[in-house]
């Protein structure tokens, strides 16, 4: 079953070289159920990575470009009056989809950014008193521009939260690179790119992640872990109940992708800086330390004990 992930994945390489780790993380977002944040600088191929997935593992894709003039109503749909059936009819918005490419989500205003948050966590939105339900699955790919760009608005903490993994692609290497510069056009191999999945094939992957096993001294080095976060003095604050729950779960789909039925402390930690370093701040020191949250959740991980 887990098999066709990594034919996935060698077929999305195909599009994105040279970010062969950054793929693989980004399956084991979307094989545990949970929403992606890419951020990097524009045209390292952040777009180009979310649409190859949404088309490789077979599922119905829409984009939304977040600009800073865009309404809630442009993502979640609104309702018109029909004259024929004398009523409001609801028109769904780029919500309705199974995957959502939110591009440039930090370049909408806060009220945008906040029509995803009942979609990303109840896989639903109400619109006008009227709950409607999200189709399965559902998943959004955000990406993000560096905050310190012109025109761009920082995620809430709250929103950054419900983001299970946040991944960097950075620049190619040289290798990479001049494929790039002398292979057929992206957007060309994108269009025929075929599904090596179908929907119903990742419903029940994670449908079979939710049974493997955990033991309970596995659980004993992740509440270790989230304790060290929350007293080490390092973060601002530690990490939350939610980002152990998604910790666990990408720690499960690693184990999957590596073709095991239980999880090991490698697992948890192949998967532990892009899903916690996006949920914790870090304390600056007077000296001005340059180490970033990415570094200090590895000092964390070397300082707690398997």
């Amino acid at each position: 079953m887990f098999a066709k992930f990594h034919a996935v994945a060698q077929q999305v390489a195909t599009i994105v070289v040279g970010k062969d780790t950054q793929i693989r993380q980004a399956l084991v977002c979307l094989l545990a159920g949970g929403h992606l944040l890419i951020e990097d600088v524009p045209g390292v191929g952040k777009t180009t990575l979310a649409h190859a997935l949404a088309q490789s593992l077979g599922l119905q894709f829409n984009r939304q470009q977040f600009t800073s003039d865009l309404l809630p109503a442009d993502i979640v749909g609104i309702s018109i009056f029909d004259r024929d059936k004398n009523g409001f009819v609801f028109h769904p918005g780029a919500l309705f989809t199974q995957v959502l490419l939110a591009d440039e989500i930090n370049r909408a205003t806060p009220k945008a950014q906040s029509a995803l948050l009942e979609a990303m966590e109840e896989r639903q939105v109400t619109a006008d008193g009227i709950t409607h339900a999200l189709p399965q699955p559902f998943f959004v790919i955000a990406t993000q521009n560096a905050s310190h760009q012109l025109g761009t608005f920082p995620l809430p903490e709250s929103q950054l939260d419900r983001f299970m993994m946040c991944l960097s692609l950075g620049y190619p290497d040289p290798a990479a690179e001049r494929a790039l510069l002398l292979g057929e056009d992206r957007r060309v191999l994108l269009k025929s790119l075929p599904a090596t999945m179908t929907p119903q094939d990742l419903l029940d992957a994670q449908a079979a992640l939710r049974q493997m096993h955990i033991s309970p001294s596995l659980v004993d080095y992740l509440q270790a872990l989230a304790q060290a976060s929350r007293e080490n003095g390092m973060f601002v604050e530690g990490l939350s109940p939610r980002a152990m729950l998604a910790l666990l779960q990408a720690a499960r789909a690693w184990a999957a992708l590596e073709g095991r039925n239980h999880v090991i402390p490698e697992d948890v930690q192949a998967v532990l800086v892009p899903v916690t370093a996006h949920r914790l701040r870090v304390i600056r020191s007077g000296s001005g330390s340059a180490l970033n949250s990415r570094d200090m959740v590895l000092q964390l991980m070397h300082a707690v004990a398997v």
